[in-house]
């Protein structure tokens, strides 16, 4: 459900759902509140409602500060790797510029087919939360057939194969990394602390009784809407590779890479 959110709603549109309809709720919920049970407004269980909003609100924000910390590294992480492949991949085509031409063109058309696979194939699939080790598994054997198949002479030569040699098995294990990265969402546990505290807590904001409807109202409707964006800013980061705010495929269009791009 998350992931076809993130992937058919810009995050603007999510937002102002998320924190409208909280915000909504809270106001409606309040009203109701009040019509049924009218002493509210007299502020007689302020006290209480207010123990147990700091309790609760303590707890929740430590809760949800965890969680927000956690997927913004993880999202860190996830770009991190997406560029430590692509930097990798676009060593391994400088080293194979020392290489004899046939050699050298052989690696470089085993790289434009596995950075293809990469944006083409393999991308799409991790956006939808189905990433494939197979999607990348020919290119990959490619690229190590390509090494494979040229014996090196001399120590220049020698020096950079052995470097390309190293980058590759970087590459091997960079790519285990993403679609490793691509499959890991907050845990169910989370959620369920995160979503269901939302719901906790809210309805104790109609219990807070104020004299004025109309700070009754915005009372409920700021604690709402701080919830909805703290939700929203949760949805986002959950998951690394869908959504507006996922990492970019671009690094493996840059630099040595793009002339595998070109048209």
């Amino acid at each position: 459900m998350i992931l076809w959110l993130l992937n058919s709603f810009s995050t603007l549109t999510l937002g102002l759902l998320l924190v409208g309809g909280f915000t909504g709720l809270a106001v409606a919920g309040s009203l109701a509140a009040r019509r049924r049970f009218p002493h509210l407004a007299g502020g007689e269980h302020n006290e209480m409602v207010g123990v147990a909003l700091g309790m609760f609100g303590a707890i929740y924000g430590i809760i949800l500060a965890f969680v927000v910390v956690t997927l913004w590294t993880q999202l860190e992480n996830a770009q991190g790797i997406v560029s430590a492949e692509a930097t990798d991949l676009a060593l391994i085509v400088r080293s194979a510029e020392a290489f004899p031409p046939e050699e050298r063109a052989r690696v470089e058309r085993a790289v434009g087919q596995y950075v293809h696979a990469v944006v083409e194939v393999q991308w799409p699939l991790m956006r939808e939360g189905r990433p494939s080790y197979d999607a990348t598994v020919q290119q990959t054997h490619g690229l190590y057939q390509a090494l494979q198949a040229y014996e090196p002479t001399g120590a220049r030569r020698t020096t950079f194969y052995e470097q390309a040699a190293d980058r590759l098995s970087d590459v091997a294990a960079q790519r285990r990394a993403r679609i490793d990265m691509a499959e890991t969402s907050l845990p169910m546990l989370l959620q369920l602390l995160v979503y269901g505290g939302a719901l906790v807590i809210l309805p104790l904001t109609f219990l807070f009784g104020l004299r004025s409807l109309k700070m009754q109202l915005l009372f409920v409707s700021a604690v709402a809407g701080l919830i909805g964006f703290s939700l929203l800013l949760v949805m986002v980061l959950d998951r690394p590779f869908a959504g507006e705010l996922s990492v970019s495929p671009a690094p493996y269009k840059e630099g040595a890479l793009v002339q595998f791009w070109a048209r």
